[in-house]
């Protein structure tokens, strides 16, 4: 038994938990907020004042303090907030922007004003140097201008520097040369990226060692202050990947998830003793819900995003929802919505006296479930008041009256508590599902394992939006996250690249590097005095089928059985095996883990226990759960003994939460104290819910669409062969009614956004009386209902009964949409900048069945796609991205089906009317304040596009008019007239300043009208390919010109494809975005019409037979006005083998326009250096023959300014 104190300590964003073993073994818990200046200066010290009995003036009596274990949130609100020490970055010549270009992709697609995360270094040091992707040494490394430029950033008071090299990861040698040359100036926070982070991936390595020394400083500082009060007592602290490690040991990028990592702990290890194994972990605190999966091992991300960085380390594989307590609640006249913005801390909730709005927490308050009487009171200005529940009651009661005002029926103040109640729980079942559903795991059979300060009001609730029949609540659910800090193991994890293909002969090397990284970890854990017998060393391997960019993580072992583990594993979350594919090792990782404490609960006395709803209770109050009040007993959980049972509807209040028993379910009590929740009644099997439009039900249906859509893009990355799909996601996803009118979008490409119902309606017409269950169609046809060839769409539809046959009846249409990155036609890559017909651009599939009642026509369709001249260059990869598109298909025709046997099908199909009444109505509001207008605008080739966007207000409708466009091109610069509305849906879509659901109403106001004949409208053999990717672009510019909204953009996707009869590589590339009224445009981030990501640099070149020289943004060089454009790119690929590249693009002659005064963008530019000294200027749409050593460089048009400039 302990003698001293030992203190467990979690310090999360609202609240910091502490749990304390006292000296005779007992435990202690405490909550106070993290942020509470007027009290306090830090809430973990006072948390152990607090629970020692010290007052704040005197010291901390050390020698009562064995150890104290936190996890902390310092590190990452200095991340969140952008308050890390100032940091140099050193990188590769031609690189000082490859991380703030990142992947070139905009965080939210309808943004018009782009907001990037700001960078976290303060300033860039370039020095020449050069690895190529195969170790050769291109050029030596400049140590002379490394260290000029690490002297000018330390004489200027900078001390940290992040070190990131192209290759560095493996290639180690001129990252350690000028990480020398820093210590040497004397920089006192060194991170080189081989050290931190040594995986391939530029961009996420670079991110991750800038984060490291942003952060590693500010937790220094901290550990050091906390370390200061402490004295001899052993600190130690929680890492991002779920072990514990020395104080002295802890480093920036791990720190980040460093307070949720000690939940999912804390989750498993109590849970264990209850006897469940497989459990989904649900967090929910005061500002965001953190959910997790675990079935026998701890699961982790090697690959994240926190805060906008791009993160290359392992950490817990935590998904995190903006649904806590504080998560605010909205009203927009018409729908209900819960965040994602949260009243924090402070001001908080309306019931936490600071004025604060109304939010989830109110709801529960509202609806008697938290009741200010059971609830600290640790309120007002002195920290000693309850909760406000008059403040609460007044807030809903205004916003009852606001919603009748607004037209809605009415509602009262507890119905729309409910209501928003039940929006947050799905948006965090729809969490959960995303770790596990989608992952291929059946969370019936989990137990869902529910803590942090809100989990307990919701953990029925949630548990019932996912079919989950057990729910289980320490007596620290609490402050598990904080008991978790003390139940983890101390470990040490090593990871190291490798990148080769498995087979016998490489398993020595696999062995080699294992047990050096055994080495390194097993001597961080003996420096922590951590005793052999304590220790266990995991040894893994990171694998995955070649070309493909999702790594499975199996145990070390022979080269059979790593074979078969990957396989498993492959088949359990993706749902097949490619026998075809040989196995690549990405990387080796190594855990030496020391053995933490052990969970262990004391049993309780059972005299006076088995109880069934006779627990004497502390009142009784009214709670208003499932539609009515009830008068439910509030149970004090230190009252109840082992056996009792108490039924719901309940009340159980706790000493650090409060948990709410639905009716329908029952809490137990086990021999050791926990609380283990179960369903007794049966849930209904459908809602009643009715077909009238209700705010709460629009909500729950506008996300159950938009996530049934989003569930088959994830299939479709997934299980795609295509890099174009996997990794620079260029596909859509979509969800159809029974007319084949769009009901809801994944947000990927927007290209694809308004084009899909054609494709749809396109398969009605044709197949609508022939088709049968099982069968799914395909088609490019740009005629009937495609874009260009690339774009392949595969549609399913969905049935009311399969078993039917021919009496079967269509209820809904799913669709998938990728860029095949090989369709045939006179150019690899299927992008032929000079093709004539649609002949040329390879292989048209016009609307015929791929699958006929469950039978794939694998043969039919290789025959096609190897007829005509221009066959397809890859018929493989072809079938293996149709067959993930009919995949993903499947995964929407499984969740419709879910959707309909819950609420029934009248009730979708009104739903499916009422989302698209609420896009219309969003639009239309649109329309209310746009004025009439018209624009022209020149294309390159002497071509033009005409709009006249004339608006009625009486109507609030608005009539788009392309007459006066030129006629049909003999370029391939057509644009099919699904694009053309595709660009009219984005631009009123971008215009509605809400996140409504892009869908067909959105369009129901518009009258499009496209001359025949157009180039907007082409017929029959025209060549569209330029068409979706260029015309499109310009077609949106000339729409908010016309609407006097925004400069123009780029006006091109500049696509650039290389490569030859064994490799093809397509890719956009984006520049500055255009000005528009307040605002300035972004630098190199895709606009508009495409947002398709970039490959890694690292990848690229690891891949294709290229180097890239430099990828950098050209300062200042977008339009100039009031409101500047944004500044576009210069990219420069140097081919080490000969190789046909192609650019297909426009805005070479004409400058992207400004507006309002606003000044033109500059044109874009492409030509190529010949290893021989020569120069060959290219023009926009343009092909030649590349030889070893020549450089391909595009410099793209820049965004248009808004407004004249002040003089």
């Amino acid at each position: 038994m302990p003698e001293k104190w030992d203190f467990w300590i979690d310090r999360g964003g609202t609240f910091t938990d502490v749990v304390a073993r006292r000296p005779d073994g007992g435990y202690l818990s405490h909550k106070l907020l993290s942020e509470n200046p007027e009290q306090y200066p830090d809430a973990a010290l006072q948390g152990i004042r607090d629970l020692l009995g010290v007052t704040k003036t005197e010291a901390i009596p050390t020698d009562r303090i064995a150890t104290v274990k936190m996890g902390t949130t310092v590190g990452t609100n200095a991340l969140l907030e952008r308050k890390g020490d100032r940091t140099l970055l050193v990188t590769t010549k031609g690189f000082r922007d490859v991380l703030r270009i990142g992947y070139q992709n905009r965080p939210r697609l309808f943004d018009l004003n782009i907001k990037l995360p700001e960078m976290l270094y303060e300033r860039v040091c370039e020095v020449a140097g050069r690895f190529t992707a195969q170790g050769e040494e291109r050029t030596a490394l400049d140590l002379d201008a490394a260290r000029a430029g690490l002297q000018a950033a330390y004489d200027d008071g900078i001390r940290a520097c992040a070190i990131v090299f192209m290759h560095g990861y493996r290639y180690t040698a001129h990252e350690k040369a000028v990480a020398t040359v820093a210590k040497d100036i004397g920089f006192t926070q060194i991170s080189a990226s081989h050290q931190v982070s040594p995986l391939m991936k530029i961009v996420g390595r670079g991110d991750t060692t800038v984060v490291d020394a942003y952060l590693s400083p500010i937790l220094r500082r901290y550990v050091d202050r906390v370390a200061a009060e402490l004295g001899d007592a052993r600190l130690m602290f929680m890492q991002s990947n779920g072990g514990l490690t020395d104080a002295s040991l802890f480093q920036g990028k791990d720190c980040i998830l460093s307070g949720p990592a000690g939940g999912v702990v804390g989750a498993v290890r109590t849970t264990a003793m209850a006897g469940f194994e497989k459990i989904i972990g649900f967090d929910m605190g005061g500002t965001s819900t953190d959910v997790s999966h675990y079935a026998g091992a701890f699961e982790r991300a090697f690959e994240s995003e926190v805060a906008g960085i791009r993160v290359r380390a392992p950490m817990m594989h935590i998904h995190t929802v903006a649904a806590g307590g504080g998560s605010i609640l909205h009203y927009d006249g018409a729908r209900f919505t819960v965040g994602p913005d949260s009243a924090g801390a402070n001001p908080g909730p309306a019931c936490y006296r600071r004025g604060g709005p109304l939010a989830v927490t109110d709801c529960n308050v509202m609806l008697g479930k938290l009741n200010p009487e059971f609830f600290p009171k640790v309120f007002g200005p002195n920290g000693d008041e309850p909760l406000n529940r008059e403040a609460v009651t007044e807030k809903f009661a205004a916003l009852a009256v606001e919603i009748s005002a607004s037209g809605r029926d009415a509602m009262t103040p507890e119905a729309i508590a409910e209501g928003y109640l039940t929006i947050a729980v799905e948006n965090m079942a729809s969490a959960i599902k995303k770790i596990s559903i989608q992952r291929g795991y059946d969370v019936s059979e989990y137990v869902l394992s529910c803590f942090g300060g809100a989990g307990g009001q919701h953990a029925c609730l949630v548990a019932d939006a996912l079919g989950m029949k057990k729910v289980f609540i320490h007596p620290l659910a609490g402050v598990l996250s904080a008991y978790g800090m003390g139940l983890a193991d101390i470990r040490a994890m090593r990871q190291r690249a490798v990148e080769e293909v498995l087979d016998e002969g490489l398993m020595p090397a696999l062995s080699t590097a294992l047990d050096e990284l055994a080495a390194e970890g097993l001597a961080e854990l003996y420096s922590q005095e951590i005793d052999d017998e304590r220790i266990t060393v995991l040894r893994k391997v990171h694998l995955r089928y070649q070309g493909t960019d999702t790594a499975l993580v199996v145990d070390f072992a022979d080269l059979a059985t790593l074979i078969s583990a990957f396989e498993e594993a492959h088949r359990q979350q993706f749902g097949f095996i490619d026998q075809s594919k040989s196995h690549v090792v990405e990387a080796v990782s190594v855990e030496a883990v020391g053995a933490g404490e052990p969970a262990v609960d004391a049993p309780l006395d059972t005299a006076g226990g088995g109880r069934l709803d006779s627990i004497p209770p502390l009142a009784h109050v009214q709670t208003y759960m499932a539609g009515r009040y009830h008068d439910a007993p509030v149970i004090d959980r230190n009252h109840m003994r082992p056996g009792d049972k108490v039924s719901g509807p309940a009340v159980l209040r706790e000493d650090t939460a409060t948990t709410v028993i639905e009716p329908g379910w029952q809490a137990a009590m086990t021999d050791v104290g926990h609380l283990i929740l179960s369903r007794i009644q049966a849930l209904p099997k459908r809602v009643a819910i009715g077909t009238d439009v209700d705010p709460v039900m629009l909500e729950i249906f506008n996300n159950l669409f938009m996530s049934t859509a989003e569930q088959m893009g994830l299939v479709l990355q997934m299980t795609t062969n295509s890099v174009n799909i996997k990794e620079r996601l260029d596909f859509s996803c979509a969800v159809f009614d029974r007319e084949g009118e769009l009901i809801a979008n994944a947000p990927h490409i927007p290209v694809h956004l308004g084009s899909m119902d054609e494709s749809i309606k396109a398969v009605i017409r044709v197949h609508g009386t022939s088709m049968r269950p099982g069968d799914v169609f395909v088609l490019n046809a740009p005629y009937n209902g495609g874009t260009h060839l690339p774009d392949v769409t595969v549609i399913t539809p969905v049935f009311d009964d399969d078993a039917a046959g021919a009496g079967a009846k269509a209820l809904f249409y799913v669709a998938s949409r990728g860029h095949h990155a090989e369709i045939g036609g006179i150019s690899p890559g299927s992008m032929p900048p000079n093709s004539r017909t649609v002949e040329e651009e390879g292989i048209l599939i016009d609307n015929i069945k791929l699958v006929d009642q469950g039978r794939f026509l694998e043969t039919e369709m290789r025959a096609l796609l190897a007829s005509g001249p221009y066959p397809s260059r890859n018929p493989d990869s072809n079938i293996a991205d149709l067959k993930a598109q009919i995949a993903a298909c499947e995964k929407g025709v499984q969740e419709l089906r879910r959707v309909v046997d819950h609420f029934g099908l009248d009730v979708v199909y009104a739903y499916m009317g009422h989302v698209q009444d609420n896009a219309e109505e969003s639009v239309r509001r649109v329309i209310d304040v746009l004025q009439t207008g018209s624009f022209e605008c020149p294309m390159d080739d002497g071509s033009k596009i005409c709009v006249e966007v004339s608006i009625n207000h009486q109507e609030r409708t608005a009539k788009i008019d392309f007459t006066g466009t030129s006629a049909q091109l003999d370029t391939n610069f057509n644009a099919p007239t699904s694009v053309c509305r595709s660009a009219v849906l984005y631009v009123f879509r971008t215009l509605v300043d809400a996140d409504i659901p892009l869908n067909a109403g959105c369009l129901k106001p518009i009258t499009l009208v496209i001359p025949d004949d157009c180039m907007l409208n082409p017929k029959y053999p025209a060549a569209v390919v330029a068409g979706n990717v260029e015309t499109s672009q310009n077609i949106v510019d000339c729409l908010y010109g016309a609407l006097g909204r925004l400069a123009a953009c780029q006006g091109t996707m500049n696509n650039f494809t290389f490569g030859n009869d064994q490799l093809q590589y397509y890719e956009t590339i984006c520049s500055g975005t255009p000005a528009g009224p307040g605002f300035d445009g972004t630098d190199a981030v895709h606009a508009h019409m495409t947002n398709s990501r970039l490959t890694d640099p690292e990848i690229l070149e690891w891949r294709f037979p290229v180097m890239l020289d430099s990828f950098a943004i050209r300062p200042n060089s977008g339009g100039r006005g009031a409101y500047n454009g944004g500044a576009g790119i210069l990219r420069r690929v140097r081919f080490l083998q000969p190789m046909t590249a192609s650019i297909l693009s426009c805005r070479r002659v004409v400058a992207p326009h400004g507006i309002a005064g606003g000044g033109d963008g500059e044109p874009g530019r492409c030509w190529v250096e010949r290893a021989d000294g020569g120069h060959e200027e290219l023009s926009g749409c343009d092909s030649t023959e590349m030889g070893a050593e020549d450089v391909f460089v595009i410099q793209t048009p820049t965004g248009g300014a808004y407004g004249e400039a002040k003089s």
